[in-house]
């Protein structure tokens, strides 16, 4: 009878020692911590910037009087500086930018009303338009429009030629993404109109009311830096 009753406690205590330790094994395996996944606050495009644009263009420029109308490509870089600010609601971002770029955009004819090479050349570009902007995070497309400023010059062998400083317009779209915090890198098309005005006597030909008009595209890449 001890011996069946000592074998019964035996017995007990095993299965009570396995049980526990199963209880701890189970329990240590419930007690794992999982780690939480890093967080990444959205990038909020909000403030200020200044930069650097440069890029490329090609345009055309009319020539247009009671003697015949002509028509030259326009073509040369573009580099300035560029300032502006951004407002971040939800993920659109609203803005306002600015720029001032040296220009080397020109061409020639001979075409008639030029009797000789005549040349239009713009040797500075502005622009002071609005941004509306989609924001995917770090990555922002974005539409644009707003006046446009420049001069162009008309000269013609010969005579003395005239020069003038034009208000018109501008538009296009763009992509930028933020490399860093503060900086961003932009990509941008851009159409400039700079409506016409007359050179007349100036440009050589005899014709009082000889127009010259001047609009381009460009193709510009930039950096900026946000505060």
């Amino acid at each position: 009878m001890k011996r069946l009753i000592s074998a019964g406690v035996v017995a007990l205590a095993t299965v009570t020692m396995m049980g526990a330790a199963n209880a701890a094994d189970i329990a240590r395996r419930q007690a794992m911590p999982t780690k939480a996944p890093a967080y990444y606050a959205p990038y909020n495009w909000t403030g200020f910037y200044v930069g650097i644009n440069g890029g490329g263009g090609w345009g055309k420029s009319d020539w247009d009087a009671a003697t015949g109308s002509s028509n030259r490509d326009t073509s040369g870089a573009l580099v300035g500086g560029t300032i502006g600010y951004n407002y971040q609601v939800g993920q659109a971002v609203f803005g306002v930018e600015g720029d001032i770029d040296w220009s080397n955009l020109r061409g020639s004819s001979s075409a008639v009303p030029c009797t000789t090479s005549c040349e239009t050349r713009n040797s500075w570009l502005g622009t002071a338009r609005g941004r509306v902007g989609y924001a995917f995070d770090r990555f922002m497309p974005y539409i644009t429009g707003g006046a446009a400023f420049g001069n162009v010059d008309a000269t013609s062998p010969g005579a003395t030629g005239a020069s003038s400083t034009q208000v018109g317009w501008a538009a296009g779209a763009g992509i930028e993404f933020a490399v860093m915090n503060n900086i961003t890198a932009k990509v941008e098309y851009l159409h400039y109109d700079l409506g016409s005005f007359t050179c007349g006597l100036n440009c050589g030909n005899g014709v009082i009311n000889d127009q010259v008009s001047f609009s381009a595209d460009a193709i510009r890449g930039g950096v900026n830096i946000r505060f």
